[in-house]
């Protein structure tokens, strides 16, 4: 799935909770090893220069909470919609700018809890044929298991059960775990796994992310 040549944009801050700059150097250094060509920003006005925007085949936001600028939100809105994807995970992506609905609109879905918190759940995978979920078996993660409100527009990919031993009226609820959708002209993919930098010592955890990034990519 290499694809040689291809720029990419980690844009890496936010709550520090969410180990952004670990992730972000983990991430930068698996695409590298696949032939990208990657930047990484601490600042979201990176979101700003059109220019460098068209000139970006992929953005990995890594960046919890905080607050977007309307200048910087149509920036990032304004570069997917022509064609410049994005991929990111857990609360990077799922968990930004919570007073921003269009931003949410385009990320299709947005955290709102993870009961127990660190628990141990299982990833369903639910598409088996699609190129992101291919050949991965369904596995077990350690982690917080996130409860989003998420889109019907969204291809699901994989999946997780609540049990209810932490929030009883969920309990038997499917929530995704793994979806990808269109922005106008670009591509959206999102895994909700990823609490820590350590979570990606899952394997699979890893490597959902890793194809996500490629299949984003714009072209």
């Amino acid at each position: 799935m290499t694809e040689r040549g291809k720029r990419v944009v980690i844009v890496a801050g936010g709550w520090e909770g969410h180990q952004p700059h670990e992730c972000a150097e983990l991430f930068a250094g698996v695409l590298r090893g696949d032939g990208y060509d990657v930047m990484v920003s601490e600042t979201l006005d990176t979101y700003l220069d059109a220019a460098a925007m068209r000139e970006t085949d992929l953005l990995v936001p890594i960046w919890t909470q905080s607050a977007i600028t309307p200048e910087q939100l149509r920036g990032l809105l304004d570069a997917i919609a022509a064609g410049t994807g994005i991929a990111g995970f857990h609360g990077g992506m799922a968990d930004s700018f919570r007073d921003s609905t269009e931003y949410q609109f385009m990320v299709g879905g947005q955290w709102v809890a993870h009961p127990g918190n660190i628990i141990d759940y299982t990833v369903q995978i639910t598409n088996h044929d699609d190129p992101i979920t291919a050949g991965i078996a369904d596995f077990a993660m350690h982690s917080e298991q996130y409860y989003l409100h998420v889109d019907p527009s969204n291809a699901v990919l994989a999946t997780t059960t609540f049990s209810g031993e932490h929030t009883r009226w969920v309990a038997g609820c499917v929530m995704p775990v793994v979806w990808k959708r269109q922005w106008g002209a670009g591509r959206v993919f999102y895994c909700s796994l990823g609490h820590v930098a350590a979570d990606f010592d899952i394997p699979e955890a890893r490597e959902l992310v890793r194809r996500g990034m490629h299949w984003a990519a714009r072209g």
